[in-house]
């Protein structure tokens, strides 16, 4: 017997198909025999959406950081989201709390490592190269293995102050020496310029912020793609949306998209602030962005679910298929007139608006308020 049968989810490219879940896993997929039988059973009728649990690649959810904060559990499973990863609000200096706090989470939590040993404790965390510490990083990758996933460097003008590129050059030497895990590189006002960034990049870095609409961002201002973002894109490079408050250009992800180049990842770089007032709101609302910028829905949900699982390194996530973790989120996509507002204070008109409705982690099923208020499920 399953634990759970989740029946006639129509899929984001809009098949129909039963899952089971059994001990927290993918157990069965595809149209299952109608006497197979479950602890409790779902019947969508194809009117609700299924995928594979939405991950958020980048926010910020360590409630102790004085600058960017919020609760795990806000910006994941409330919101739909069943795995979220802090982009380097705690170093090495505060990852043990961090961990131990994540451990009472219902959402999957996972962290980028800041390569500076005070995390988020100032804006400027890079400005001083004493608090880049190789061995105080390596001993907490190697305490918290599976948690830290990554490393992060901010690499803009406000946080490296008179370090220009010498904390990422030191960032991939701590990668060099730890077994190759991503590192995500935060790209805002230079200097650094954005060339000398993109020219160390190698295989599976993130370039987050990917369409920010700051000078220092991936276009020309002939509105081409500047060479070296391009060669790096040709080396495997990725590109992370990370909207944030201040990083995220409708103008310049339109542009990019009409040269072709979709983000690997959508992220939401969410904390409490522009959470509550926006432009962030919830990764669903930056989804639905895509949208207007001519994206279908099979491509966002790959940019949060098996593209999100493949660039973190997340081998059991990101797919509905047996063996992999019960991680499920069901949505659905509401038709109207919307306008969403970007970081530069600009709006666009929308007409699709993607609502998630439960999140299941493990198994699990928390739903959200829209599930909720729907009564969709019998709980």
């Amino acid at each position: 017997m399953y634990d759970l049968i989740i029946r006639r989810a129509r899929l984001a490219d809009d098949t129909l198909t039963d899952v089971a879940i059994a001990d927290g896993k993918i157990a069965a997929v595809g149209q299952l025999p109608a006497e197979m039988s479950a602890s409790r059973s779902w019947d969508l009728a194809g009117n609700y959406r299924l995928s594979a649990g939405w991950i958020d690649a980048h926010v910020h959810c360590y409630p102790s950081s004085p600058i960017y904060h919020d609760e795990p559990d806000r910006v994941g499973v409330d919101s739909g989201v069943t795995s979220v990863v802090d982009a380097g609000s705690t170093g090495s200096d505060d990852i043990d709390e961090f961990y131990t706090l994540t451990r009472s989470t219902k959402t999957n939590v996972f962290a980028f490592l800041n390569i500076s040993r005070i995390g988020l404790l100032r804006q400027n965390e890079l400005a001083d190269m004493s608090d880049i510490n190789k061995q105080g990083v390596k001993s907490a990758i190697e305490r918290h293995s599976g948690f830290v996933i990554g490393i992060k460097a901010r690499m803009s003008s406000s946080v490296v102050g008179p370090n220009g590129i010498k904390p990422l050059v030191l960032a991939k030497e701590i990668q060099q020496e730890n077994q190759q895990l991503p590192l995500m590189v935060h790209v805002g006002n230079n200097p650094p310029d954005l060339d000398e960034i993109a020219d160390l990049l190698t295989r599976g870095d993130i370039i987050t912020h990917c369409y920010n609409g700051k000078p220092n961002r991936i276009l020309t201002p002939a509105g081409t793609l500047r060479e070296s973002v391009q060669r790096a894109l040709k080396r495997g490079v990725l590109l992370d949306v990370g909207h944030g408050t201040a990083s995220f250009s409708f103008e310049v992800a339109r542009q990019a998209i009409a040269l072709g180049l979709l983000p690997h990842t959508i992220s939401s770089d969410i904390y409490c602030r522009n959470r509550m007032a926006g432009p962030v709101h919830s990764l669903a609302t930056v989804m639905s962005k895509f949208f207007t910028l001519g994206m279908t829905l099979p491509q966002v949900i790959n940019c949060v679910t098996e593209n999100a699982a493949s660039a973190l390194r997340l081998q059991s996530k990101g797919q509905i298929k047996p063996g992999f973790d019960a991680d499920l989120t069901l949505f659905e996509v509401r038709q109207g007139p919307q306008v969403f507002a970007d970081s530069e204070g600009q709006s666009a008109a929308g007409e699709q608006l993607l609502v998630p409705l439960a999140a299941v982690v493990a198994g699990e099923v928390l739903l959200t308020d829209e599930g909720k208020a729907a009564h969709v499920f019998d709980l």
